[in-house]
């Protein structure tokens, strides 16, 4: 496996950093149907199984696969539980409950 290096730096006046990334580089071809297989040991590198999902971005001759990472279920009912927790706080800081919101919606639609 030939790898090739690649500099970033970080600072554009003087090295701040500099971080050496490995990259593999191989081809591939698009299908009738513009299908694109993506070789293996680059799924292994970005950890890529059956059903992950990429964000795709082109421009001119580029395209660029951004892998998306799904959050976990638990995750997200936490996430939910802190939107709903700041929405009750909100609710109490006006003097609402959210018996109130149902009444205040239907005079809204009623005009």
């Amino acid at each position: 496996m030939k790898e090739k290096s690649f500099y970033i730096r970080y600072s554009y006046y003087k090295k701040v950093r500099l971080e050496v990334i490995f990259m593999e580089m191989k081809t591939t071809k698009m299908s009738s149907r513009g299908q694109v297989v993506i070789p293996e040991n680059v799924r292994a590198v970005v950890s890529a199984s059956e059903g992950t999902l990429f964000a795709v971005v082109g421009s001119s001759d580029t395209i660029v696969l951004k892998k998306i990472g799904m959050p976990s279920k638990e995750a997200l009912i936490k996430d939910l539980e802190k939107i709903a927790h700041e929405g009750r706080k909100r609710l109490e800081s006006k003097g609402l409950r959210e018996s109130d919101i149902l009444g205040m919606v239907q005079r809204a639609r009623k005009g």
